[in-house]
Formats: structure tokens, sequence, C-alpha cells
């Protein structure tokens, strides 16, 4: 149940807390084996911020989760840049500035496609990036055997505009379960809980955090629209 903490067990189970993700972390040290998967809030989400206070929240909120995982987690962030004022705010940088400034490596960078390529777009890119970086802890990343697609041409069905989309979630989710040691997949900003069913589909317990009650009610019960829609 939504705020309640009981015992995770395998295989697989899901829990979703109504919590400030931040603060959740904080109070939570990590179980060996755990990875995150998530999406850190665009600035739209995030007002009353400039960009430079949204900037250095972003850039502080990965660096605080890249930090939290144990030494044999991951953590993948699924990011869509935006143009602002005319300025292009690329995630990508920032996501790898937050990781060279604490010494977290990039194991793989790939590509999204949010429309079919070729399409034009005068505000978000038709693209997003899935970046992989292991804990600034890690002397040792996990191997990297079965790559994978470096561009998937369709993201998958998604609940919302800006969610992350079905293949994308499963995409990250087999990558978990077939190379690292990962049982526990966290996203603390999880909206309604496209990747804690992802991560159920290939047999990994899941936990997703949120502020909106609705959200969580929707995270705990979601199923995949796609259940068997291969990212090969």
């Amino acid at each position: 149940m939504a705020g309640q903490k009981t015992p995770l067990r395998f295989p697989p189970h899901r829990q979703v807390y109504q919590a400030d993700a931040l603060r959740w972390l904080a109070q939570t040290p990590p179980r060996p084996k755990t990875s995150v998967v998530t999406s850190l809030p665009d600035i739209s989400e995030m007002s009353p911020m400039n960009v430079q206070e949204w900037k250095s929240w972003f850039i502080s909120t990965a660096q605080t989760i890249l930090q939290w995982i144990p030494r044999e987690g991951v953590a993948i962030f699924f990011q869509t840049d935006i143009r602002l004022g005319g300025r292009w705010l690329d995630k990508s940088y920032l996501i790898n500035k937050a990781a060279d400034d604490i010494g977290s490596d990039l194991i793989w960078h790939k590509i999204i496609c949010r429309q079919p390529p070729g399409s034009i777009s005068q505000g978000r890119p038709t693209y997003s990036h899935l970046l992989c970086l292991g804990s600034p802890a890690a002397t040792v990343l996990p191997p990297y055997l079965r790559p994978g697609p470096d561009i998937l041409a369709d993201g998958g069905f998604k609940s919302w505009p800006r969610a992350m989309g079905e293949a994308a979630c499963r995409l990250s989710c087999r990558y978990l379960a077939e190379e690292t040691t990962t049982q526990v997949v966290v996203d603390p900003f999880c909206g309604e809980g496209s990747l804690l069913a992802a991560a159920n589909s290939v047999g990994l317990a899941a936990v997703g955090i949120d502020l909106s009650p609705k959200r969580c009610a929707r995270a705990l019960s979601r199923q995949l629209y796609s259940p068997h829609l291969s990212t090969q």
C-alpha cells in the first residue's frame, strides 16, 4: 500500500510510496543489488525555479541518485531536451556533468525516438536520451555483453505524452536483468508506473516514489499495454 513499508519479496514485488523523492532517498539506505531507472522532472514541473536554479537542482539530484546506488548498481536516466527562450537545454550534458563531477562513469548512451525519424519539431526534439551510469564507488563496471540497439525507433506505448514509453522501459529493465546483478529497481519519480511494470515483467522487484496520490495509485496497479513487446 502506498506510503507503508513492507518487506520486499522476490520474485517480483512492487511497492509505491507517496513521498518526496529526495527525502525518501535520504532516509532509505539502498538494498544490495539495487539499481535506479528514472526521469528527472522538467523545469516546467519545478515552478517557480528559474533556469539556473533548475540546472543546479537537476545536477544535484542526479548526483544524489548516483551516490545512493550501491557500488554494484547502475542508474539509468531517461531525459528529453527542451528549448526555452531560444536556449537549448541539453539534459544529457547535465547528467554527464553531474557524473563527471563525482567520478561516475558512463556505461552506455542510447537515443529513443519520440516521433518517426525525419520528423520536424519546433519545441522539444523528436528524440530522448537514455543514459546508463555506474556508481562512483564502483571499481568494476557491469559487463556489456548484449548491447542491443543504440537507437530505438519507437519508444513504445506512453500513458501520457512525456512518459518513457514501454519499449524504452523494457530495454532498460532487460539490461538490468541480463547484464547486472540487479534484483530491485527503484524509480524515485515514478509517475504512473510504466517502469515499475516493466521491471516486474522481467522478474525484478520494483519500488516507486511520487508526490501525487493519484499517480501512486495508478503506479501500484499499472500493467504493460504491450507486455511482450520486443526491444531487439
